[in-house]
């Protein structure tokens, strides 16, 4: 996955550009309260997150 496919909807970001994209040269996913496992995406605070 390129950054340029990565869709941002934080226009405050300094990464975000113009048509919702992020510009960051990576990602950080984290699950909410800390760990490193979720069951659905409400968890984490990546909304494209699926469970294996």
């Amino acid at each position: 996955m390129t950054p340029s496919s990565v869709k941002c909807t934080v226009q405050s970001c300094k990464f975000w550009k113009q048509g919702e994209h992020c510009d960051a040269s990576g990602i950080e996913v984290n699950v909410d309260g800390g760990g490193n496992r979720a069951s659905q995406s409400e968890q984490t605070n990546c909304r494209t997150f699926a469970p294996k």
